[in-house]
């Protein structure tokens, strides 16, 4: 069995929200000390601080052993503590409680902005980084000229990096990290600042690192399908903690899991309490997924069922209703209707299917209306059902961010002039 190279035994970090950084190094130690003068030093670090600022823990008690070759993704809602845990894995801020250990040369990209000089060049840079992962200049030298290529910033070479913009300053940080082949190497999501092309060529070469088996990489990412491909195991934090570690596709299922305990049903037993008005009352919305074999969550291949009941009030009146699917965004992506026929009063029962391979992935809601005459709206409910749609890919190493409203799979020929084109469906 492999070496552990790095090791997290109880690790905590507590912020003082409203204090810290608001003046100078001077006056936060005199605050810190004038507190545990007054009160040991052991009552400073508990839930709320003294005075109206309260506490914070950004981390509580992680505990995780990582082993040389092995590929881990940290998942997790923004402000969960993914940010906090790497930047205490490369020293650049020290745990409250617990201790991290680690063994061999690290290489980070965590946030735009560290780890270079901003009055050097990219030049003066690459051979600075490589010194610190404790490289000579001939190993810089052999390398050098591939770093360059990579990053693509040739012509800006002997430029100051205070004057690059921040995808420029990331595409070399990204080349350094990678290709002075530091024994650790640690991302965080920051080759969204790339451009589309760029953040295909780091998960490639990133794919490229984890098949040789001899670096050990941490990856931050909300892209679920490039963790799910790229990382062996991984660990979802929330609010700090541990919620579970073990294999990417166990983590990343429970986790994209957590995310869709949306709204999927609404029922009222008794009508009047129902939402509606003296023409409609709506007595149940739902939503049906059609869960493939082995499936567990909602994802661009999952065909949806929307059903709804409603108690009509109106006897012999024409009437249709609709469905308005929105993103989070607040853009409409379908306005859909049923055709209008005539209703005696009572119970109306109304069913609209969206296939798979048609949205794309993201967050939703459903709303609904009931139309009269096909022209006169009766009852608008707003946000019935709210769902969230995961990625799925495969047969491709592409893993950014699909572009489009939806994802439709159509039809699609391509191939050889000189033969019939196969049609894939």
């Amino acid at each position: 069995m492999s070496k552990i190279v790095i090791q997290a035994s109880q690790v905590s970090k507590l912020y003082r929200l409203g204090t810290v950084g608001t003046g100078s190094l001077r006056q936060d130690v005199q605050r810190w000390w004038s507190s545990v003068s007054r009160a040991g030093r052991s009552s400073f670090f508990q839930e709320r601080g003294r005075g109206d600022a309260p506490n914070l823990w950004a981390l509580k008690d992680i505990n995780f052993d990582i082993r040389q070759g092995e590929v881990w993704g940290i998942v997790g809602d923004n402000g969960a503590g993914k940010s906090t845990l790497l930047k205490i894995i490369t020293r650049i801020i020290q745990p409250t409680k617990g201790v991290v250990r680690g063994r061999g040369t690290v290489g980070s990209l965590l946030e735009v902005g560290t780890g270079f000089h901003p009055e050097l060049s990219g030049r003066e840079n690459i051979y600075i980084s490589g010194y610190l992962l404790g490289m000579d200049k001939q190993q810089i030298r052999q390398r050098f000229d591939e770093i360059v290529a990579f990053s693509g910033i040739e012509q800006f070479l002997d430029t100051p990096v205070k004057r690059y913009s921040s995808g420029m300053y990331v595409r070399l940080a990204f080349s350094v990290a990678a290709h002075l082949e530091p024994d650790i190497l640690i991302m965080d999501e920051v080759l969204a600042v790339g451009d589309t092309s760029f953040q295909k060529k780091c998960l490639d070469k990133m794919q490229q690192l984890a098949r040789d088996g001899e670096r050990t990489i941490l990856f931050v990412s909300h892209q679920m399908p490039a963790v799910r491909h790229l990382c062996q195991h991984a660990m979802w934090l929330h609010q700090g903690q541990m919620v579970v570690s073990g294999t990417a596709t166990e983590v990343v299922d429970k986790y994209i899991g957590s995310m869709q305990q949306q709204r999927l049903v609404q029922q009222w037993d008794d009508p009047a309490a129902a939402p509606g008005n003296e023409f409609v009352r709506i007595l149940s919305v739902e939503m049906i997924p059609a869960f493939l074999e082995g499936q567990e969550t909602i994802d661009i291949r999952t065909p949806l069922t929307v059903r709804f009941l409603i108690d009509n009030r109106m006897s012999g009146a024409l009437l249709n209703a609709g469905l308005h699917l929105y993103n989070y965004a607040g853009e409409c992506i379908f306005d859909v209707a049923s055709t209008a026929i005539i209703c005696e009063a009572g119970r109306v029962v109304g069913e609209c299917q969206i296939p798979g391979q048609f949205l794309n992935d993201g967050s939703y809601y459903i709303s609904l209306i009931i139309v009269r005459d096909t022209s006169i709206p009766v009852y608008y409910h707003e946000g019935a059902i709210h769902f969230e749609v995961a990625d799925y890919r495969e047969n491709t190493s592409w893993f950014g961010k699909w572009k489009g409203a939806v994802r439709p799979h159509f039809p699609f020929r391509f191939g050889n002039q000189q033969q019939p084109p196969s049609i894939t469906i």
